[in-house]
C-alpha cells in the first residue's frame, strides 16, 4: 500500500456504518474539529496496518535515533499537548508523511538525501507542525458529501493497489476531479502553515533554519519529472518555488545556526547505506569513500564498512576495521553493538554473551543492546536470566511491546503457558491488535497452569482490554 495516500481514508474510518448508497453517514462529524482521543485511534488504526507491511523498518538503533530527534523537535514546537510516535519505511523515494494522532513516518530514502542532521530535522518540524495544528482534523471538518464521494473512490483505489497497479489508477482518473481540486488548494494552506511554524520550531531546538530551504529546493528539483506528469491531485507535498521563496523570507527575520551533525545521525545514515545493494557493492562504496576521502565523517564512513564487511561475512576484515572505527570515534553505542555482533558471529557463545553484559553496564538503555542480550540469553537455554533482563527494562520502558514478545519467548521455554500468553497479550496490546490480545488471554485462562493470582490478573486484564476495544468500536 502507498501510504502517503493513507490521509484520504481518515472520513470512511472515522465512522463505522455505511448506508445502502454505500457512502458514509458522517451526520455532525462533518461540522466539527475531531476530538484528540478520535485523532488517535484513527491513527492507531491505520499505523496497525503499517507494522504489518514489510517496507516497515524494524531497526531499534534508526528508530530511537528518529524519535530522540523528533522529541527534541517536538520539545520546542507550539502548541503540542500530544503524544508522538516516528517510525520509519523502507523505501527509496524522498518523502515524509504525518497522519492523525501524531504519528509521522519517514522513507529511508530520505534519511540518506539529508545533507545535514539539519535538514533531516526541518522535514521533521514541518510534519510535526501538520499534527500540532490538527490539519487533517481541520480537513475533516471542512468536507461535504460530494468531497465524501471522491475520497470514497479514492480509498478503492489506494486498496486496489496493493494487487493491480492499472487497477489503482483507472479508479483514481473516475474521481470527482473538482473535490479533489478543493481538497489539495486547502492542504496547500496547511502546508504554508507547516513551513511557518516548522522553521519557528527548527531555529528554537537549536537546528540552523536554512537548512529548510536548501532541502525543499533540492526535493523540488529531484521530483520535477515526477510533478510534471503526475495528476494535480496526487503531490502530497507540493515543492512550489512560491513556497521555497515565502521560507527564505522568513529566514531573514531567523537567527543563523552552525549546528555541527550528531554522530548518531552520520551512523544511522551509514547504516542504511550498508545495507543497500550487494555486500560486495555495499563495501566498495565505503572502501572508495575512505580511500578517496570522500566523507562527512571519517568514522561514519568506517563504521558503514565494518557493517559491510560483516553483512559479507568478511569477518577478520571486519575486526580488524572495528579497531580503526572505535579509534575514529568518542564512545558510542551504537559502534559498540556493531561490535557485539561481529563477536557474535566470529566468538564462542560464552564469550558474546559476556561481551553483551560488559557493553550494556556502559549503555544499559539501548534497545538494540538489550534485545541481544535477551536473544542471546534464550539462545543459551538461560530463560531465567533473560526474563531478570526483560522484568528489569519493563519496569522503565512499559509500553516496550518487543520486551514483552522476548518474555513471552522466555516463559514458553519454561512452559508456563499462562504467563507466556499474558505476555504475548500485552505485547499485541501495544502494537494496536487487541482482538490478538483477548485471543492471547483467553488461551492463557485456557492453558491450565497458573495460580489463583495469575488468573485473577488476567481476568482483570481481559476486562480491561475488551472494553477498550468496545470503545473503539463505536463512532468518536
Amino acid at each position: 500500500m502507498n501510504f502517503r495516500y493513507l490521509i484520504l481514508l481518515v472520513p470512511l474510518l472515522i465512522v463505522p456504518s455505511v448506508p445502502a448508497d454505500g457512502l458514509p453517514d458522517l451526520g455532525e462529524a462533518s461540522q466539527s474539529m475531531l476530538s484528540p482521543q478520535a485523532e488517535r485511534r484513527i491513527g492507531e488504526a491505520i499505523m496497525y496496518d503499517i507494522r504489518r507491511d514489510r517496507s516497515m523498518v524494524d531497526d531499534a538503533e534508526l528508530t530511537d535515533y528518529l524519535n530522540n530527534l523528533g522529541y527534541r523537535l517536538v520539545a520546542a514546537s507550539q502548541g503540542n499537548f500530544q503524544d508522538f510516535e516516528f517510525f520509519v519505511l523502507r523505501d527509496s523515494t524522498l518523502n515524509a508523511f504525518a497522519m492523525p494522532g501524531g504519528f509521522i513516518g519517514v522513507h529511508t530514502g530520505l534519511i540518506l538525501a539529508a545533507q545535514s542532521e539539519s535538514e533531516l530535522a526541518a522535514v521533521l518540524g514541518h510534519e510535526i507542525a501538520h499534527v500540532t495544528q490538527h490539519h487533517l482534523a481541520r480537513m475533516i471538518a471542512k468536507q461535504d458529501q460530494s468531497m465524501i464521494t471522491s475520497l470514497a473512490s479514492l480509498a478503492v483505489a489506494i486498496l486496489a493497489a496493493r494487487s493491480s497497479p492499472q487497477v489503482a489508477n483507472a479508479a483514481m482518473a473516475t474521481a470527482q476531479a473538482s473535490s479533489i481540486q478543493t481538497q489539495l488548494n486547502f492542504t496547500r494552506e496547511h502546508e504554508r502553515e507547516a513551513d511557518r511554524l516548522g522553521l519557528q520550531t527548527l531555529s528554537k531546538a537549536g537546528f540552523d533554519p536554512s537548512a529548510a530551504a536548501s532541502f525543499f529546493e533540492r526535493m523540488q528539483k529531484s521530483t520535477r519529472l515526477y510533478e510534471n506528469n503526475a495528476p494535480e491531485y496526487m503531490r502530497t507535498h507540493p515543492i512550489t518555488s512560491d513556497r521555497i521563496a515565502d521560507i527564505q523570507n522568513r529566514l531573514e527575520n531567523l537567527p543563523y545556526h552552525q549546528v555541527p551533525d550528531s554522530l548518531e545521525f552520520q551512523l544511522v545514515r551509514a547504516k542504511l547505506r550498508a545495507e543497500e545493494g550487494t555486500p560486495q557493492q555495499a563495501t566498495a562504496h565505503f572502501e572508495s569513500a575512505l580511500r578517496e576521502k570522500k566523507y562527512s565523517s571519517e568514522a561514519a564512513a568506517r563504521y558503514g564498512l565494518t557493517a559491510a564487511l560483516l553483512r559479507a561475512k568478511e569477518y577478520a576484515r571486519a575486526e580488524q576495521e572495528l579497531v580503526q572505527l572505535r579509534k575514529s570515534a568518542p564512545p558510542n553505542a551504537i559502534i559498540e553493538n556493531l561490535a557485539v555482533r561481529i563477536k557474535a558471529a566470529t566468538g564462542s557463545q560464552s564469550a558474546t554473551l559476556a561481551q553483551y553484559q560488559a557493553t550494556l553496564k556502559n549503555f544499559p538503555d539501548h534497545r538494540a543492546l538489550v534485545y541481544g542480550y535477551a536473544e542471546a540469553l534464550l539462545q543459551n537455554h538461560r530463560s531465567g536470566d533473560a526474563l531478570k533482563l526483560v522484568a528489569d527494562r519493563l519496569r522503565r520502558f512499559p509500553n516496550d511491546g518487543r520486551l514483552y514478545e522476548l518474555q513471552a519467548q522466555a516463559y514458553a521455554m519454561q512452559d508456563k503457558k499462562l504467563l507466556s500468553h499474558q505476555a504475548q497479550a500485552e505485547a499485541y496490546a501495544r502494537q494496536g491488535n487487541l482482538i490478538a490480545a483477548i485471543e492471547q488471554l483467553q488461551y492463557g485462562l485456557k492453558a491450565g497452569d497458573g495460580d489463583f493470582y495469575q488468573l485473577s490478573m488476567v481476568e482483570a486484564r481481559l476486562k480491561v482490554l475488551r472494553a477498550e476495544h468496545a470503545e473503539l468500536e463505536k463512532k468518536p
